[in-house]
């Protein structure tokens, strides 16, 4: 049998041959040559046995004999989606969030991208799916040390945002949501108030959401179901800033957060801030010089001082036929209940009278008509520092926390939260935090969306072959599509 021999040589080369052992004599079939670096000796490697291969003895390397399925007896034995939560656990480890060492809670966020239901559910699919296996004691016992780990989970998520997404969270995003429990019982946190999902009755929570321009989550907290927006967000700002040391960050925010002592903090605090104004409730002053400087010219843009800071107000062509149709349908409603003398309490422009006698709001009405295609941005940047324009382009960046949150809502499933343990519940928006960032993570890498991500993945199965007679067990995987590859590509996976 022949092989292929390296010698060094006095040169200092090595030299490629290709020899036989006859009684422990090496004979010289061929000498190839030398080379004094890798890439010429491995050169001289593919040399000799090409050289060899168009030889009567045959091939120098003979190609190992695969195994072959005997279908006699072979059963199949169902099909596990292996290759889907490998990727995803290279996700998970791409975002950093295997530092956290609990096997458990990472693919339990897998899941909640997968399929999000409840966590018994959830133990069980990993099983079925994935042939992973956890007691769902395990998981209860350790709820405590689960909850802990926020911290840890958020630190983890600002690394890669800042190493990886290379932010400098000179802006950031904030607004808040609520998310619902199928219970009617209230607790200190679970508490109804005004909710966004349209379950007045239903106690809540409300979560404040962190994220940067591009959406990517940085950190979270929960507050009691009753707790009025505007005082969550300067907990979590003052949390993030002393934590991660960030200098003077710019925080975008909706007309939620228009407090005047509010944003009067966060100056204090030397943050800035770029919140929607409320127009309408603007004094007639403000509004008068608004409308007549913007002169409903398309694009036009004015900064005026308000007691909210400097207000950027600008006039859009496409907004004001979006404002007239809704301005229109709405007095068309308050007209109806006048004329009908029903209660005004559900129409915008109605002024309620006596018990019969309705009026219409006519000063409410022009001032509408007036801020038709209007739009205000409250600020504390100098307009030497960021422009009209720039002021507006970064308040527009705020659909990306709307984002994070219809995706935590209808794609994680983060609502309704079936816990009732205040540890559980926490447990649980830890779960959907991480699978929020590993979720928004993959988008970016991808440029594809969430669900098209996964259902690409999910197109790829194992199918479990058992032969009865042989004992061998076979694993036939069915062809990984284009876009699986570039997934795998961009977590720096190998196929």
């Amino acid at each position: 049998m022949a092989s292929i021999r390296k010698t060094r040589t006095a040169s200092g080369a090595v030299a490629v041959q290709v020899v036989r052992y006859v009684n422990r004599r090496v004979v010289v079939l061929k000498h190839v040559g030398s080379a004094h670096d890798q890439a010429g000796v491995d050169q001289l490697i593919a040399d000799a046995a090409a050289w060899y291969d168009g030889q009567p003895q045959g091939t120098l390397f003979p190609e190992a004999s695969k195994p072959s399925l005997v279908l006699d007896g072979t059963e199949f034995q169902g099909a596990r989606h292996t290759f889907a939560h490998d990727v995803l656990s290279k996700l998970a480890e791409h975002c950093g969030f295997h530092a956290l060492g609990d096997a458990m809670l990472i693919d339990l966020a897998i899941m909640r991208l997968v399929e999000p239901t409840s966590k018994l559910r959830s133990l069980q699919l990993l099983d079925q799916y994935f042939g992973i296996h956890h007691a769902r004691r395990a998981f209860y016992r350790r709820l405590g040390k689960l909850a802990d780990m926020k911290e840890h989970a958020q630190e983890i998520a600002v690394r890669y945002a800042k190493e990886s997404l290379r932010d400098g969270f000179s802006v950031v995003l904030y607004d808040v949501t609520t998310l619902y429990f199928e219970t009617f019982t209230a607790d200190e946190l679970r508490v109804p108030g005004f909710s966004k999902d349209n379950m007045p009755q239903q106690p809540q929570v409300v979560v404040g959401l962190l994220v940067t321009r591009e959406g990517f989550p940085l950190g979270f907290e929960v507050f009691p179901g009753n707790t009025f927006e505007g005082k969550t967000m300067l907990p979590v700002l003052e949390a993030f800033v002393a934590k991660h040391g960030v200098s003077t960050p710019t925080v975008v925010a909706d007309a939620a957060m228009l407090s005047e002592d509010l944003l009067k903090e966060i100056d204090r605090r030397g943050m800035c801030y770029i919140v929607a104004a409320r127009l309408a409730n603007a004094p007639p002053a403000l509004i008068d010089q608004a409308c007549l400087a913007l002169d409903q010219q398309d694009g036009r843009c004015i900064r005026l001082p308000s007691k909210h800071g400097q207000m950027v107000c600008s006039f859009s062509s496409k907004r004001y036929k979006k404002d007239k149709h809704a301005f229109d349908k709405a007095l068309a409603k308050a007209e109806l209940m006048v004329a009908k003398g029903q209660p005004g309490k559900r129409a915008k422009f109605v002024k309620a009278g006596s018990k019969d006698n309705h009026q219409l709001d006519q000063e409410r009405i022009e001032r509408a008509r007036r801020l038709l295609g209007v739009k205000g941005y409250c600020t504390n940047i100098p307009e030497q520092e960021l422009d009209n324009a720039s002021v507006i382009a970064r308040y527009h960046d705020l659909w990306h926390v709307e984002k994070a949150f219809r995706m935590a809502k209808s794609d994680l499933a983060s609502r309704p939260v079936f816990h009732f343990d205040q540890t559980a519940i926490r447990v649980h928006l830890l779960i959907c935090f991480i699978a929020l960032a590993m979720a928004r993570a993959l988008e970016l890498n991808t440029a594809a969306s969430l669900r098209h991500n996964i259902d690409t993945l999910w197109k790829v199965t194992d199918a479990q072959l058992y032969n009865r007679i042989t004992g061998q067990r076979h694993i036939l995987r069915s062809p990984i599509p284009d876009h699986a590859l570039k997934i795998m590509a961009s977590l720096g996976m190998s196929y």
